[in-house]
């Protein structure tokens, strides 16, 4: 029997590009990957570079756009 996906919540990633303090802060809603690759060192997350601070890491709907 196949699942109906409600159990997938969307990983919301908050970073900046640059350590200036003017950078510009951005996020990044991935809906396929699991919040523990997110969140390792060896997997590229395409849409975000390599030198990017990342700020925040939330699990679901409610923080797109929460933490800007």
């Amino acid at each position: 029997m196949a699942r109906d996906g409600s159990y997938i919540f969307p990983v919301v990633v908050t970073f900046k590009t640059s350590n200036r303090s003017n950078a510009k802060v951005k996020q990044k809603v991935i809906r396929n990957r699991n919040v523990d690759e997110v969140n390792d060192v060896n997997v590229k997350i395409p849409g975000i570079p390599d030198k990017a601070i990342i700020l925040s890491i939330g699990l679901g709907e409610r923080f797109i756009d929460d933490n800007r």
